[in-house]
């Protein structure tokens, strides 16, 4: 009972207290609820327990610390403990992509679900928030219902999420919608009704609500990732243009993202997208419609895919060519390899990607970035990890941008020129001013640009990219 308002306060249990869990079930507390987590790893239980987080994303650390401090939040290995402290129950674990195929692994939802239904008693909801393959629901339903314990009434609801790494808070407790799929829609149904209670602060500020069925709900998610992968690989796509017969991909995509049918959003030439979600959700999405029979309907998205890794090959390629055709024994600097800045998340970074690629040439690459160094030393050690873009840039044959945390978008040119062997640089974000840059002595060039590479003789003093266009 909360005595301050006199109402029941509501008790939520979040299941799998990865990014998504931990990030919801702080987030449940700060909106006033008693939260319970439940995780099978115990070192993951006893360090959030502890307020300590297992991965970066501003202001969750101090989110998750006050609610442990208060008594709101805590956590479990237990599904009994978890169906006894809460009669709202979301599942939040991982479905990764599977190891022989592009399918999505779904043994941790169903595992979840089912654990759950060995010890609810009455009635509840579960919330599945997961990203699955459209179907799952319906298929959950089926089996809830023939494996609930006898005089248990169990609802499920989908309600994707949305969140962006270095966001997480902001998009879970000021969302830009909310959207709910249940099998019954109707408004004093116990699951919407639920659903809407959990959510009621949310909706007091005008959240667009979406309320469908369970398809839908599942769909959007994958649809959302589907379509800004798709919008990403099409200005990568002008940009393979622009590398070749000239212009400018920046303005090109300012010209296109004034139509407010298009947008400028997510029209930045780079080395490509990654992370955790939207190269699997495509390539889960296609291995869905293909056992639909509807693969045809998504074969766009095999080319969407390989767009987004020549990025990577075509930043290598670019490596060389400014080393001379060379990169064995040649000494680069690598600015930055999470996929994107304020995360620490180097899953199926390109940064990553085209670091290790220069390794496999024969190339001694330096490494730092403000936040990912030791997963991605986890996950390829044979980098030299730096703390400082000082040390990883010392005596370096080049320098590549590729994630464009604000510490990179700052530097000075001759700050960072006084430090390398050769002022050439490659800004994979495209974030860098190339006049101030050229004026202080750089070779820059980044996607997009049409150039000719000339003489990268070591030396601190290097003539500016020279730019021309074919006739």
């Amino acid at each position: 009972m909360d005595e301050r308002r006199g109402v029941v306060t509501l008790r939520i249990s979040v299941i799998g207290t990865g990014y998504l869990g931990a990030t919801h079930a702080a987030c449940m507390a700060e909106l006033g609820y008693e939260v319970i987590g439940l995780d099978v790893d115990a070192s993951k239980l006893t360090a959030l327990a502890a307020g300590i987080l297992p991965f970066h994303e501003p202001g969750l650390p101090e989110l998750l610390r006050k609610h442990v401090a208060s008594g709101r939040l805590r956590f479990t290995d237990s599904y009994a403990e978890a169906a006894a402290a809460a009669d709202i129950h979301f599942i939040t674990v991982g479905t990764p992509q599977r190891a022989d195929s592009q399918s999505a692994d779904m043994s941790y939802v169903d595992g979840a679900v089912d654990s759950l239904l060995e010890h609810i008693i009455g009635q509840a909801l579960i919330v599945g928030k997961s990203t699955v393959p459209v179907g799952t629901a319906r298929r959950l339903t089926e089996r809830i219902a023939a494996n609930a314990l006898p005089g248990s009434e169990i609802t499920l609801a989908w309600n994707p999420e949305f969140l962006r790494e270095g966001f997480a808070v902001k998009d879970t407790l000021t969302p830009d919608r909310l959207v709910y799929g249940l099998s019954d829609t109707e408004p004093h149904g116990f699951g919407l009704r639920k659903i809407r209670e959990v959510y009621a602060p949310i909706l007091e500020r005008g959240t667009p609500e979406i309320v469908t069925d369970l398809e839908t709900a599942e769909l959007v998610k994958v649809a959302a990732n589907a379509f800004l992968a798709t919008k990403i690989s099409f200005i990568n796509a002008f940009a393979e243009v622009t590398e070749t017969v000239g212009g400018d991909i920046k303005t090109l995509a300012d010209a296109i993202g004034h139509d407010s049918r298009i947008g400028r959003r997510f029209l930045n030439a780079g080395v490509g997208f990654g992370g955790g979600c939207l190269p699997k959700d495509i390539r889960a999405l296609q291995a869905r419609v293909s056992e639909l029979g509807l693969s045809h309907t998504m074969g766009f998205l095999a080319e969407v895919d390989q767009i987004n890794l020549r990025r990577r090959d075509r930043v290598v390629s670019l490596a060389s060519s400014m080393l001379g055709n060379e990169l064995a024994g040649k000494h680069i600097c690598v600015l930055g390899v999470t996929f994107k800045p304020d995360s620490d998340d180097v899953r199926d970074s390109p940064a990553l990607d085209i670091a290790v690629r220069l390794y496999n040439a024969g190339a001694d690459v330096s490494v730092y970035d403000p936040q990912g160094n030791k997963n991605a030393a986890g996950r390829f050690p044979r980098l030299h990890y730096v703390d400082s873009w000082q040390e990883a840039a010392k005596d370096t044959d080049i320098v590549l941008l590729l994630t464009e945390w604000q510490e990179f978008r700052n530097l000075d040119p001759m700050e960072l020129g006084e430090v390398v062997s050769t002022r050439a640089l490659i800004d994979g974000r495209n974030v860098l001013d190339r006049q101030a840059w050229r004026a202080a002595g750089w070779t820059i060039t980044g996607p997009g640009e049409y150039f000719e590479v000339v003489n990268l003789a070591p030396g601190t003093a290097q003539l500016p990219l020279q730019v021309s266009h074919p006739a």
